[in-house]
This record gives C-alpha cells, structure tokens and sequence, in this order.
C-alpha cells in the first residue's frame, strides 16, 4: 500500500474559481453569473494544469 503525500498538485483551480466566483456575483449581485465564470475559469485553468504536468511527466520518461 503507498501512501500518498499531499502536494501542490492535488490542489484545485475548480474550486478556487467558485469561491471568487461566488464573492464577485455577490458583490455585482448576479449570482448565477457568478457561480457559472467562476467554475468554467476554475475548470478551464484546471485542465490546463493537468495538460502540463501530463506535459512534463512524458518528458521525463
């Protein structure tokens, strides 16, 4: 069984997008618009991520 460390990898951009996308709908008062940039930014940078570290681990090998 290996144990597995938490590192800056398992991170979320998903999840940091709701939350800002949360705090600005609610400061523009359009929450649905809010919520909805906020998780298609979130998972657009997340993807993104994990594209390049797929990237960089095929470089590796």
């Amino acid at each position: 069984m290996s144990k597995h460390k938490k590192s800056y990898d398992d991170d979320s951009y998903l999840t940091l997008g709701l939350c800002f996308g949360v705090s600005f709908g609610l400061i523009f008062n359009h929450l649905a618009l809010g919520i909805a940039l906020g998780i298609s930014i979130g998972a657009a940078l997340d993807g993104q991520k994990k594209s390049n570290i797929k990237k960089n681990n095929k470089q590796k090998h």
